[in-house]
């Protein structure tokens, strides 16, 4: 089997959550993100969060009022994790899933190191599946890696890279340098914003 195909398994990541493999885990909502959720006046926003981890930013959402969030996760190691630590959270909103096989509709997706944990050659797939799921004037909000990695997952990219990748079904309301990140990871995010194309 090649690294291709496990890297898409659930056992691939639940292996990652069993073995403390979680660098991408902060232990805290996104600052860009949270400053962006603190902007959000309605609070019946129906809200995905796919390959969501240990979900911070969807706590955070429930924590202040929203009560329509969604999370999607292939790993059933991280939903233990994540339920354990947020037991208030409802079960119905909790997707135990592939990302690219769930149906729906929702106003806003947010994206938090889910990009960088898929294949790049899936990118084209994620642009697509993002537009199917978003509802129509649906917004992707989110923080994308501007540095390359040895290996992977995490898979690194560009800002040049990623204007062309999403600009044929987004409208690109931000991508920019994140100027807010955490030390660690100052410099090297981005921090964007795109609205789907009306058709």
């Amino acid at each position: 089997m090649t690294l291709s195909i496990i890297i898409m398994t659930k056992d691939f990541w639940d292996n990652r959550w069993l073995t403390g493999q979680t660098g991408w885990d902060l232990g805290q909502v996104s600052p860009p993100l949270k400053a962006y959720i603190d902007q959000i006046k309605n609070r019946s926003t129906k809200i995905l969060i796919p390959g969501c981890g240990n979900a911070y930013e969807a706590e955070y959402l429930i924590r202040n009022g929203f009560d329509n969030v969604y999370i999607v996760e292939i790993s059933e190691k991280a939903i233990a994790t994540f339920k354990a630590r947020f037991p208030d959270f409802p079960n119905n909103h909790i997707f135990h899933a592939d990302f690219f096989e769930l149906t729906g509709q929702f106003d806003l997706i947010i994206e938090q190191t889910f990009f960088c944990a898929i294949l790049p050659e899936l990118r084209l797939k994620y642009v697509d599946k993002m537009t199917e799921l978003l509802n129509p004037n649906g917004k992707l909000v989110g923080l994308l890696f501007n540095r390359g990695f040895s290996g992977g997952p995490p898979f690194g990219g560009s800002l040049s890279e990623y204007q062309g990748l999403f600009q044929s079904k987004f409208e690109i309301k931000v991508m920019e340098k994140c100027y807010n990140s955490i030390g660690p990871r100052l410099g090297s995010e981005i921090f964007i914003k795109l609205q789907v194309n009306e058709v």
